[in-house]
């Protein structure tokens, strides 16, 4: 009775018509009802071969701008236009779990009709008030070592993975989706390849890690609004079980892509392009999607927070590149992945002198801080003087700090790869660095430098 009562308080008594009356590429202007014809409202254009989803864009002089969900195909001047005014939303329920959906909430699997829930979920949810939020909890164990000790997530807190294409960002990620510690993930896959979508689902997740999740797909060859609301659609199944009071995994690949489909749609309603082509509206939506995770607002989340991991594809490795450099300016903190690693073998190809967790060191335990910076130190003397040692220049005795570091290079490589069917936990993640830098840290000639 009352899911049927919530239904009946949903329906709009009116009805709303108007007309095609142009279509410039996938641009669609219509003319109808000034009032109901507000910005982010939906509509379906009637067309030969069925019925067309779209969202009002903007507007030019007495129409409206729409864009389409799927192809315009069979769309002519002058055809009829339903029109809702209020904005996409989602009802889903507990009963999700397992499941995977498109941007519109609907299946892409084979197992049935997804049940519905009682209260209607927002796609463009606002973030939480920043005043009323909670703070982030204690950290998490992820599963990698290198990101367990050098970069370690705090329950709550946004991290990026930064990396050029090839590098390795989905492979880490598909690592972080079956180890991380969570009671649910929300993964959303946006832009992906459609080859690469069932391969993660069976070979990545796999029955076990598909049981916690619920996987959001719009491929690369999907319309950018489609694109768009997968993002949305991730965020907002994310917040869904926060407000249950779970932690959730929260994994984006990627925010590029998000970044990508925004512009498209901005230089589609008449934005000027600005830093390398992306349009104002892209730097203003960012922030509203990456700040819709973290932690809950006291009771209203029942203690649950989102853990966000999102993905940023840096154009030409370039790390400075406009989405890049916004997105490392919004999350809390960044992992650097970097093409140089990945070619010489070692996956991750997480370069950890330039990662940097916002969270640290305060979420460390007693004596952690000494073994990172020690393992930091080593390795930053190896990269100052790696050209010299290469090129056999460097003579053995002349600094005993870069003698350690050649000594403990091999041992710290081989520390930080990692295989992708591996798991190492958090306390041992430790205790194996611990194991491999001298046991007298005061005298950096001693300690035999092995791995245990």
């Amino acid at each position: 009775m009352r899911e049927l009562v919530a239904k009946i308080n949903e329906i709009e008594p009116r009805r709303f018509d108007g007309k095609v009356a142009a279509v410039n590429g996938t641009l669609v202007e219509a003319v109808g009802p000034i009032n109901s014809l507000v910005l982010g409202a939906r509509a379906s254009a009637t067309t030969r071969a069925g019925e067309i989803p779209c969202e009002v864009i903007g507007f030019r002089d007495d129409r409206a701008l729409l864009m389409p969900f799927s192809p315009l195909d069979g769309l002519y001047a002058g055809a009829n236009i339903h029109i809702d005014p209020e904005s996409g939303h989602i009802r889903p329920t507990q009963s999700w779990l397992g499941r995977v959906v498109n941007a519109f909430g609907e299946p892409l699997d084979d197992k049935g009709v997804l049940p519905q829930g009682l209260v209607a979920c927002p796609l463009r949810g606002a973030p939480p008030q920043a005043h009323a939020r909670d703070r982030v909890g204690p950290r998490i164990d992820l599963g990698v070592r290198a990101l367990n000790v050098f970069t370690q997530i705090c329950r709550g807190q946004r991290l990026g993975v930064f990396a050029g294409s090839g590098v390795g960002k989905s492979v880490l990620m598909s690592m972080l989706a079956r180890n991380a510690e969570c009671d649910v993930t929300i993964i959303g896959l946006i832009g992906e390849r459609g080859r690469e979508v069932k391969e993660f689902i069976d070979d990545v997740l796999g029955e076990e890690g598909l049981k916690r999740s619920i996987v959001v797909v719009a491929t690369s060859d999907e319309p950018a609004l489609a694109r768009r609301q997968a993002a949305q659609m991730t965020m907002t199944l994310a917040e869904y079980f926060r407000d249950q009071g779970n932690h959730v995994l929260c994994l984006m690949d990627s925010v590029t892509r998000f970044a990508m489909a925004q512009r498209e749609i901005g230089l589609a309603a008449g934005e000027p392009p600005t830093t390398r082509g992306y349009t104002p509206s892209v730097f203003n939506e960012l922030p509203r999607l990456l700040e819709r995770a973290g932690p809950g607002c006291g009771l209203n989340s029942q203690g649950g927070a989102i853990t966000g991991i999102f993905t940023v594809l840096v154009d030409g490795d370039d790390h400075n590149e406009p989405i890049a450099d916004a997105a490392r300016g919004i999350l809390d903190g960044h992992i650097v992945m970097e093409r140089e690693i990945a070619e010489r073998g070692r996956f991750p190809a997480i370069n950890v002198l330039k990662s940097v967790s916002r969270t640290m060191p305060g979420c460390l335990e007693e004596g952690e801080d000494e073994i990172i910076r020690t393992a930091r130190k080593a390795m930053a003397d190896y990269s100052n003087m790696e050209e010299l040692i290469r090129l056999g220049a460097y003579s053995k005795g002349s600094n005993p700090q870069v003698d350690l570091a050649i000594e403990l290079h091999q041992p710290l490589e081989e520390f930080l790869s990692q295989r992708a069917d591996e798991v190492t936990s958090l306390e041992a993640s430790f205790s194996r660095l611990n194991d491999i830098l001298p046991i007298n840290k005061n005298n950096p000639n001693k300690g035999d430098g092995e791995v245990s």
